[in-house]
Parts: structure tokens; sequence; C-alpha cells
């Protein structure tokens, strides 16, 4: 699904900045003109990575894939929005694994029947989640231990997800990818519209070209929809984790939930997984890491504590995944069961008082 038109919004959030609206017009705006430029930026950087190889082009496609959410992160940072920060990580987590994961079941499922999946892939990905899942709990554990080292265990920690980060591409691209076969790699990397042996849409140039332009672009709305999000969601009566947890952290995923539920009707559950399960990886092993160490050089008391019902939303996400994911079938009604999952989430964490009760 095309959603370049949404692209008139930036001019829109640009002007209704500069006249000082409404600040939930303005978030509204900006979050729209977010969602084309995040799939520029991934279609851009799949043209780009097929001038470079499978195995250069993957690692660059895992790498600014996740550009859109560093990007609205860092001036989130600078807006002083640490606790906003630290819920949209928690928020792209639950919405690829839940709601994302959930919607593209639903929708192949209805279309499809039982759908099967790469089991390999599959228990890798599970394996990795729960350790995602290890490196959140970890620090808020040791919180209420010794306050005074949560930053430098939250430092250490962020640099041990990294490490396992690039391992896993490692492993993905040299020893799984291989494995597909050269045209097979082609026909379905994410994002790819040609069959195996055309010409790419864009070339060198035109893509290099394209990614600086919207990363321009994403900083310009990013530093917009940062500046609107607290006063908005004032207005709105929800509470900064909310509004980090169900707002933020969708804006810079909509084109990936388009791309699973496309990929699903179409019978490609591997792809459906690489989008879903593997951008909710990518979020606890390289994005919330990249944004711990960012905050340092910025000096914002950014660590990777999380609220309690946080930590539960998280595990519980993971939990229910890699039990749905494990037997390399999917159908509709699993799919609906995730989407439930989200829900629920959602309604607890709009009831979540603005200061819960610490950990005991």
């Amino acid at each position: 699904m095309r959603l370049n038109w949404l692209l008139i919004f930036i001019p829109a959030a640009l002007a209704l900045s500069w006249h000082g609206a409404n600040s939930i017009v303005i978030f509204a705006a900006s979050a729209l003109a977010i969602v084309p430029l995040a799939a520029l930026m991934g279609e851009a950087t799949d043209a780009l990575a097929e001038f470079v190889g499978p195995a250069w082009g993957g690692l660059l496609s895992a790498s600014l894939g996740n550009a859109p959410e560093i990007i609205i992160g860092v001036f989130a940072l600078r807006q002083g929005l640490v606790s906003v920060v630290k819920s949209s990580i928690v928020g792209s987590i639950l919405g690829n694994l839940l709601f994302g994961l959930g919607m593209a079941m639903i929708a192949g499922g209805i279309r499809n029947g039982t759908q099967q999946f790469d089991m390999l892939v599959s228990n890798m990905n599970a394996g990795l989640l729960m350790l995602a899942a290890s490196g959140l709990i970890i620090p808020a554990v040791f919180y209420h231990t010794s306050a005074r080292v949560t930053h430098a265990i939250s430092l250490e920690i962020a640099a041990v997800l990294c490490l396992v980060y690039m391992g896993s591409l490692l492993f993905t691209l040299l020893t799984s990818r291989p494995a597909l076969g050269k045209e097979k790699v082609e026909a379905e990397v994410p994002g790819a519209t040609e069959p195996p042996g055309a010409e790419p849409r864009w070339g060198k140039g035109k893509a290099i070209a394209i990614l600086a332009v919207v990363a321009v672009a994403l900083a310009v709305m990013s530093e917009i929809l940062t500046d609107a999000v607290e006063p908005a969601s004032r207005h709105l009566g929800l509470t900064p984790v909310f509004a980090g947890v169900f707002l933020l952290a969708l804006v810079g995923n909509v084109a990936e939930l388009f791309n699973a539920v496309r990929f699903a009707r179409m019978d490609k559950m591997d792809l459906t997984l690489g989008v879903t399960v593997g951008a909710s990886l990518q979020v606890a092993l390289f994005v919330a890491p990249v944004l711990v160490f960012v905050a340092v050089l910025m000096r914002q008391p950014m660590d990777l504590v999380f609220t309690r019902f946080e930590i539960v939303a998280v595990v519980l996400s993971v939990v229910l995944a890699r039990q749905l994911i494990g037997n390399g079938k999917s159908n509709w009604l699993e799919g609906l069961m995730l989407v439930g999952v989200y829900v629920m989430l959602g309604i607890g964490f709009f009831y979540l008082p603005l200061d819960p009760p610490p950990l005991p």
C-alpha cells in the first residue's frame, strides 16, 4: 500500500508549528508526515542494498531500518522526555510483537488458512526475545538493590545487548542467507517489488539522494513531533507512559505494519516474522542501547530501568509470542489472541497512574 500521499502533511506540520496551532493538531500532522518518510527510508535502503551484495546489503538494511526510531528518540531526549523515550521502546516491542504480528496472522490466516514458517529462524528469534527481555529486567532488579549503580549497569548491559545483536547479524547474514539461495534472497527482500534479475527501481545515486533528503525531513518532523507530544498528551488527559507506548512508538512502525500484513496475505510468513519479530529484536538489542549511549553524550539520565507495568507487558508479550511461533505454524485465531492482549495492555496503560508505585 503506497503511503506517499501522506507527504502533504510535511508542509502542513511546518505551517501549523510556525503559526503555533493546537498541539494535538501539530502532533497529528507531524506523526502522519513521519509515516511515509519512514517507508521511503526503508525503500531507499533496500534499493541501495542491492548494489553492495546480499551480506552488506542485509547489514545496511538492518542498521538503517531503525533510523526513524533512533531519530525520534534523539529529539525526544533533547527535549528531556526520558520517560517518553523509554516508554516508546516498550511500545515498539509491544506494537510489533502483539499488534503487528497479530494483524498479519489474522490477515494471512483468513486468506490462506494455517501458514508455516522456518522453524530454525523462529526458534532463534524466540531465544533472542528472551535475552532482550532479560536485558530489560535486570537493571530494574538492581535498581532496588543499589540505585547508585543503576546507570553503570544499564550502560554495561546495553553494550552486551549490542554485542549479541552484532552476533545475530553475523549469524543471519553469513549462515542463514546463503542457505536460502541467491535467487530466493533477491526475490524476497522486504520492500522489493521487482522480479529476480530485474533492474532496481532506483539507481545508486538516486537512492543515496533520497536517503539524505528523507533523513533531514525526518529530523525536522521529529523535532516538531517531540515538541508537541507532551502538551498534546496533557490536553488529551494521557500520561507520558501511555503517550510513549501507544502514540510515539507507533509513528515509526506503521510502514512495517502494512508490510507485515502484505507479506502474510502473500503467504510469506518468514518475511512477516522478519518484519515484526525482527523489528522488536532490533529495538531491544540495538535501538535501546544506542539511545542509552546517545543520552550519555547529551547528559540525559537515560537508563534501562522501566516501570513495573512496562516490564510485565514486555515479558508477557515475549512469552506469548514465543509460545505461538514456536511450532512453526500460525492461524487467524492466534493472531486474534495477540491483538487481544495488546488491547488489554492498552487499557491497563490508559488507567496507569501518573506516578506508579515502585517495584517492591
